[in-house]
């Protein structure tokens, strides 16, 4: 090996074109190359970045379509922490599509066509049976306004739960008043469009907390006209077989390495499935916006789910089987116990506890120091001065970090695994977190208004070939942002970015404990740096918004 590396050394030596790419290339045992760039070349390579639309990143989408499901909240619950990771990831896989230049289709598709309704119709006729809509012979209008508030219907569907699992009686007729629902029985469905409309306004709000966003607020039910067709087509084609009165589809395939169970698409009792409405929502997405690949955010846990409805769909043609159609199955997130995240009482706790939590230890870290800015040795050196942070700001600075925190924390975990819910650790100012990369974009931007307030101008500068070990690292970290970006759409991996921005977040941190920018009496050296950093920010901002949350002014 020691012998080949040789040759292709001379070989490269030999070639014109590798002299202002490389400094150095040499063979090593027990057969390496290493490739050395040109100061030259890699100051020339970031001057192109700055100059380039998103800094030179490529846009390999050209606007292909592609349907991102995720969120998958239910109707008439609150969101709890177990919503958490769908929204996070959806949300951030959403935004890194966009900005490789794919239309990206962001659904929410809500859970609103379930038994969860007719759990709901039958607790509330019990509690208020004198409502016209459970008066067989009411023959007037239904009332715009619904019979309950937000709070109330968030006490009747756990109530309605708990009550199914102990009246079997009760259970049947929610399984009725589903079916009549479903099958368009007008007194129900008025029920449902108040449903939906109490639980879409507090669901938008929540999200809207989170920085999370849809382009689409379908559900289950927005399935339901298709579903006839889908029944009759998988019969016509020999796909859907009666097994036990209920329809199924045979998903195994000759590479299975275990049998797997048929996908029901129809229960004996008529009713329609998760599997079936997905499959309907499937036929809407390919009529509206035939997507060129779909993505789907879900529990790990639901993975069989997956693979039999993608399986099906292929098998009837409805999708295409060019079509790529990925599935994220996320872990959980626990309690410092290990467990799932609970409150501490035991219960399932409320997203916007969490949030509210999280805030408000971010503010406390605030209170105990109002200077805007924790004066570093450089810093205070070069004469950068803290600033009192008035009590609005820092609150709304507070809600800035709380959400880098939560999400940070979420996404720099692999989408699989498990992890822990660490509030101290997620909302350090030190460390691999999201409050982190916020307080280094912060630091970059106080510097660079420092230079501006004394009269710098870096102008027409451009960055010249690094002069120290520590710059030379922060310049190659930056030339890696093309490759991660498209790498990590390509692998549906946010926690690649956080990777990345973490590292490159310490190395400018490494090289500013190295070098006093503010005071360098080098003009032109200081200007290439002033460009330099400009660059680094740029970049930590692309990326952290592409997570799904911002840097404030000031911290």
């Amino acid at each position: 090996p020691i012998d080949i590396a040789n040759e292709v050394v001379i070989a490269l030596n030999e070639m014109a074109e590798t002299k202002h790419i490389f400094s150095e290339i040499h063979a090593v045992m027990p057969g390496f190359i290493n490739l050395c760039l040109a100061g030259r070349f890699l100051a020339d390579y970031l001057n192109g970045m700055q100059k380039e639309n998103k800094l030179g990143l490529e846009e390999p989408g050209q606007g292909e379509t592609v349907i991102v499901d995720y969120g998958g909240a239910n109707v008439a619950k609150p969101l709890h922490v177990g919503h958490l990771r769908s929204a996070v990831i959806g949300e951030s896989i959403r935004r890194m599509g966009e900005y490789l230049g794919y239309h990206m289709i962001g659904d929410v598709h809500l859970g609103d066509w379930g038994l969860q309704m007719g759990l709901i119709i039958e607790e509330l006729r019990e509690r208020k049976p004198e409502l016209g809509y459970f008066q067989e012979n009411y023959e007037g209008e239904y009332p715009d306004k619904a019979p309950f508030t937000i709070g109330e219907l968030e006490d009747i569907y756990p109530s309605a739960s708990a009550k199914s699992k102990k009246e079997e009686s009760f259970k049947e007729r929610a399984q009725q008043a589903t079916l009549k629902l479903q099958g368009g029985y007008a007194p129900y469905v008025a029920i449902w469009k108040h449903i939906m409309a109490v639980s879409l306004a507090d669901l938008k709000k929540n999200y809207g907390n989170l920085d999370v966003h849809f382009d689409l607020w379908k559900g289950e039910s927005d399935a339901g006209p298709y579903i006839p067709w889908l029944i009759q087509d998988l019969q016509k084609k020999g796909l859907a077989q009666e097994s036990q009165g209920a329809l199924v589809v045979d998903i195994t395939e000759d590479s299975d390495s275990k049998e797997l169970p048929p996908c029901i698409v129809q229960k004996s009792d008529g009713a329609a499935l998760y599997a079936t409405t997905d499959l309907g929502t499937m036929l809407e997405r390919e009529k509206l916006y035939a997507p060129k690949r779909y993505i789907y955010i879900a529990d790990k846990r639901q993975e069989l789910h997956y693979t039999q409805i993608f399986r099906v769909a292929k098998k009837a043609g409805y999708v295409s089987e060019k079509t790529p159609m990925d599935y994220i199955g996320f872990g959980t997130m626990n309690g410092k116990d290990g467990k799932p995240f609970k409150t501490r009482d035991g219960g399932v706790m409320r997203l916007e506890q969490l949030i509210a939590d999280i805030e408000a230890a971010v503010y406390g870290r605030i209170r105990e120091n109002r200077e805007v800015l924790e004066m570093s040795e450089n810093e205070a050196e070069e004469g950068i001065k803290a600033e009192q942070m008035t009590e609005e700001e820092a609150r709304a600075t507070a809600k800035m970090i709380a959400l880098a925190a939560l999400k940070y924390g979420d996404l720099s975990n692999q989408a699989a695994k498990d992890y822990i819910f660490d509030l101290e650790r997620f909302t350090s100012f030190t460390g691999n977190t999201g409050p982190y990369l916020l307080y280094t974009i912060v630091r970059i931007r106080s510097i660079l208004k420092n230079y501006q307030e004394t009269g710098g101008s870096a102008g027409r500068a451009k960055i010249l070939p690094a002069t120290g070990a520590a710059e030379r690292s922060l310049m190659l970290v930056l030339t890696r942002y093309n490759e991660v970006m498209e790498m990590a759409f390509a692998e549906l991996a946010p926690h690649k970015i956080c990777q990345y921005v973490y590292e490159l977040a310490n190395a400018f941190n490494g090289f500013y404990r190295d070098n006093k920018i503010l005071t360098q009496e080098d003009k032109s050296k200081q200007a290439s740096w002033i460009q330099l950093i400009t660059l680094v920010r740029d970049v930590l901002v692309a990326g952290i918004h592409i997570l799904g949350f911002d840097a404030p002014e000031r911290m």
